[in-house]
């Protein structure tokens, strides 16, 4: 499964994991101005790179599922934050005027 809004990640992360597979969730947990989801969104990522759901977009969702990618492999959670004051917000896409803030966490 890719990028798809149509199923729930939740439920997307709880059959990947009760399969074994290894699953990371992102979770917005912060927002501030003009921001493409709301807080609790979710994209859930297993260790092939499949991923559920969406957390922002284009290339921060790239991003975010390189990270996760990086929790799975060491299972130390990290907090991400995308936007245009931070530079690396433009490299990745989000130029929208504001900022997010995405909690990665390993399932299990």
């Amino acid at each position: 499964m890719v990028g798809s809004l149509d199923g729930d990640p939740l439920a997307t992360a709880e059959a990947w994991n009760g399969a074994g597979r290894d699953v990371a969730i992102a979770t917005v947990v912060e927002t501030w101005g003009s921001a493409p989801r709301p807080v609790g969104s979710h994209l859930v990522i297993d260790g092939d790179g499949n991923f559920e759901g969406s957390v922002s977009g284009g290339c921060v969702e790239a991003a975010v599922i390189a990270e996760a990618l990086d929790v799975i492999a060491g299972g130390e959670a990290k907090m991400l934050e995308f936007g245009v004051a931070d530079e690396t917000a433009w490299r990745v896409g989000l130029s929208c005027g504001g900022r997010i803030r995405v909690y990665v966490e390993r399932l299990g």
